[in-house]
């Protein structure tokens, strides 16, 4: 079987004259914390990217379809974005929200037009958790209660508050958390209780939440929180109606909705901008990072003027959420997705990615499920498709054959059984190509 080609691309990287990866992680080993994970057995050192690829000390170039965790969106050292960001930094790299600065407050005006509703108000943070944690703050002083709904399988921090928001056991600590944050059925199609097959799915899976309200809280709640599609829990995409009737369950409670859109905002979907609009619904507040800053430190809370006036009742502050660098970048970002028109790539390089992992499945039999939504996808491992027994172990060689062909990925899952594909949304037909030619192979090699 011929090695696959990465696409030919018209950019010469830097000659590379830093330190050994060896010496690198030998520092790592001693400086940095060993919770720190990395990837692959034998680590890779990135030190280069461009647009939808990366390189590493030895000028090897890899085709990045994890996008450092869906977080690259626009491309890597996107020309605009670094300009832009490099012409502020300067000017002022920082001010605080103390004082005015024209970059905060015509950024979030740009990003209050992509929302809808009353969804106008923007509180900026710096990362996922942060936002997730201002959204708890916000329901519960808005609602003036405390309970709050969760998924299971659904990943939304790494904080004491959002650790308890998160249902995976290999992301919570042995310390207290969790206080009144009840965690309902996951709405899985392939691992679920109801599957593709049933139409009633979605609604038969927002009734657990129902249930939850009336026998595991006041019966009045806080807010619900779920992320539009789940993206550690292995790319789970949720029933037709499943999220339109939760809302109204949460709502007759007296909660708000959350959406958590940290992985699958931005136009990654592809036939939306918003993951939650692939459910035809309006939260509350909005979630959102990764994706919002092309790899900067960057996240923001939308919500409405209502609830947004809580926080007035108090004092809250962020000492670098707002900051003018990251607004200049993400507010480039906003401008690029459309001008370049990259929410409609997604959809169409999503489907031709997809279309491809359908026809792996029917040649892999470890391919238990293909799923997703623009360049958000997954493909479930399963040792064998009857029981669906997780097969962990050839997910992982499957990554690291992977990376020897060029290709990098990512993986998902409470058993890590899950591949996951979230490249850059500049990634091209060519690429895609690529991508599954390396993929079949990987599984090939099994």
């Amino acid at each position: 079987m011929k090695t696959p080609e990465l696409p030919p691309f018209d950019f010469q990287p830097n000659k590379y004259s830093g330190p050994s990866a060896d010496e690198v992680a030998r520092l790592r080993k001693e400086f940095l914390n060993p919770g720190i994970f990395l990837y692959y057995k034998k680590p890779l050192m990135l030190v280069q990217g461009r647009m939808q690829y990366v390189w590493d000390e030895s000028g090897r170039r890899y085709l990045d379809a994890l996008g450092g965790i869906v977080t690259i969106s626009v491309g890597h050292c996107h020309p605009e974005v670094v300009d832009l960001a490099n012409k502020q930094n300067e000017t002022l790299q920082h001010s605080t929200t103390i004082y005015l600065h024209p970059n905060i407050t015509e950024y979030a005006r740009d990003l209050a037009a992509k929302m809808p509703g009353e969804l106008k108000v923007c509180y900026f943070t710096n990362s996922g958790s942060e936002a997730n944690d201002l959204a708890l703050l916000m329901a519960r002083a808005y609602t003036g209660n405390y309970d709050v709904i969760a998924l299971r399988n659904a990943y939304h921090g790494g904080g004491t508050s959002t650790m308890g928001l998160t249902s995976h056991r290999t992301w919570k600590f042995n310390v207290p958390h969790s206080f009144g944050v009840e965690h309902a059925l996951t709405p899985d199609p392939y691992r679920g209780v109801w599957g593709r097959d049933d139409v009633e799915a979605g609604k038969k899976y927002a009734d657990d939440v129902k249930s939850l309200i009336d026998f595991g809280t006041t019966g009045q709640v806080a807010a619900f929180i779920a992320e539009s599609i789940q993206g550690v829990g292995g790319c789970v995409v949720f029933p037709d109606g499943y999220l339109k009737h939760v809302y109204e369950h949460v709502r007759a409670a007296g909660g708000v909705c959350i959406a958590d859109e940290v992985q699958a905002g931005f136009g990654r979907t592809g036939s939306h901008y918003w993951g939650f609009e692939t459910q035809g619904v309006i939260p509350d507040i909005v979630t959102m990072a990764k994706g919002i800053g092309n790899g900067c430190p960057l996240a923001a809370v939308m919500t409405t003027p209502k609830i947004a006036q809580t926080l007035a009742s108090r004092i809250h502050f962020n000492t670098f959420g707002g900051n003018p660098v990251v607004c200049a970048q993400g507010r480039a970002i906003l401008g690029i997705i459309d001008r370049e028109k990259l929410q409609a790539n997604s959809l169409k390089i999503g489907n031709k990615i997809l279309a491809g992992l359908r026809e792996l499945q029917q040649k892999h039999n470890i391919i238990g499920d293909v799923r997703g939504k623009g360049l958000m996808l997954g493909i479930e491992l399963v040792k064998d498709r009857q029981s669906k027994e997780p097969a962990r172990e050839e997910c992982a060689q499957v990554l690291e054959t992977a990376k020897e062909l060029g290709l990098l990925l990512g993986k998902g899952g409470l058993w890590g059984q899950t591949i996951r594909f979230s490249p850059p949304m500049c990634i091209n037909e060519a690429d895609a190509d690529f991508l599954l030619d390396v993929l079949d192979q990987a599984l090939a090699r099994l």
